[in-house]
């Protein structure tokens, strides 16, 4: 398939481009090195439409194609991984169920909002006990007259407490077997019952904020209800599908940035007389490193490119994030290579994105996962 972008897509590409490096890539590892989240660029990026791409303009969204949201994303990543994953929980995670799931009134309630960067979202699936088996969770969510009541906790959620809307999935039938007694409930910050722990202290990307969930006899309305009783993991699994190409596009951004440092650290570093650029073992690292992620960037493109000709993109997501994700630490363990003793040093941003590439393979369904799914469809 071609992907030869077309004029608006390039717009978006050189327009996101210059707003990463003026606004993004100068604060990186000053977010990094504190541990803090990035608020004050969050209006500077609704103001863009960068929020909600691929939503209706009706609904506070920019209206553009999956492909062009990928392409904002991945230049947002290249200039700082943290704030990339941000917008991909809070566009893809936390938006995407109530546009997709969503009755019109939860639409009119909460997705011109988000669509629009308003208000922040966040996606609350996993449990300490419940990672890659979403089904065992004990999180539960007991019908009472006009409302449910939420019990459990969550983990690792990305975008708390600085979200004000959260999509939360717990069981309404406990006695159920497997993922069918699951359901996905909106939950606003401010409910009584709901609280947020501390946020977990990591490798990478450490200005996402990513705490544990604490739901104590929580009570929220019935039309609090995203879909249907027992539809809660096909809502889960149907938005990990998008969001694994968003995760892809984020592992793209960081190749991208690890790459780039290479090449310039490569052409001003000079031993033996001479740049390192000018030594074979340098260049083939380079030209490597520049081939992986070119392949990755047709799969990622090939992936939501089937989202915007309505084709099944599962097996594609999965392809994407699998490769690009693990060229993303590969090329950031070369980055490093390539800058010697430096490279391992904070004076150089390279450690930086070895640090951010790494989840990239874990979050949203591990590397292992993609296979699983890959695997499937290839026997299938």
């Amino acid at each position: 398939m071609d992907f030869e972008l077309t004029d608006e897509q390039e717009l978006v590409r050189s327009t996101v481009r210059e707003f990463a490096e003026a606004e993004l890539a100068p604060v990186a590892g000053e977010i990094d090195r504190d541990h803090r989240f990035p608020e004050e660029v969050l209006p500077k990026m609704a103001g863009m439409n960068l929020m909600g791409m691929p939503y209706p303009e009706e609904y506070g969204g920019a209206g553009t194609d999956y492909v062009s949201y990928m392409i904002a994303l991945e230049e947002v990543s290249r200039g700082c991984a943290t704030t990339g994953v941000i917008m991909t929980a809070h566009t893809t995670l936390a938006t995407f169920p109530i546009y997709k799931f969503g009755s019109q009134a939860q639409k009119d309630k909460y997705l011109s909002d988000m669509a629009s960067g308003r208000r922040l979202g966040a996606f609350a699936l996993t449990e300490p006990a419940a990672g890659t088996d979403a089904a065992a969770g004990t999180c539960t969510a007991i019908r009472k007259d006009n409302s449910y009541v939420l019990n459990g906790s969550k983990i690792f959620i990305s975008n708390a407490p600085f979200a004000e809307i959260y999509i939360v999935f717990a069981k309404t039938d406990p006695d159920a077997q497997g993922t069918r007694g699951m359901s996905a409930f909106i939950v606003e910050r401010d409910t009584p019952g709901f609280s947020v722990g501390e946020a977990e202290h990591k490798l990478g990307i450490r200005g996402s904020s990513t705490p544990p969930l604490y739901f104590t006899n929580c009570q929220v309305p019935a039309d609090a209800l995203l879909g249907q009783e027992g539809q809660g993991f096909k809502i889960a699994m149907q938005t990990l599908d998008g969001g694994r190409i968003g995760i892809g596009a984020q592992a793209l951004g960081i190749a991208q940035a690890a790459l780039d440092a290479a090449v310039a650290y490569a052409k001003e570093r000079v031993q033996f007389g001479k740049p390192i650029a000018s030594l074979q073992a340098i260049q083939w690292m380079i030209a490597d490193m520049a081939t992986s992620i070119d392949a990755a960037r047709l799969l990622v493109y090939r992936a939501a490119s089937n989202i915007d000709h309505g084709f099944p993109y599962s097996t594609e997501g999965a392809m994407a994030k699998l490769f690009a994700s693990e060229t993303a630490t590969r090329v950031a363990d070369r980055a490093i290579q390539i800058h010697g003793g430096y490279g391992y040093t904070e004076s150089y941003p390279v450690e930086r994105h070895y640090r951010d590439a790494k989840i990239t393979e874990l979050y949203e369904g591990t590397s292992e996962v993609q296979r699983m799914v890959i695997a499937r469809a290839a026997l299938r």
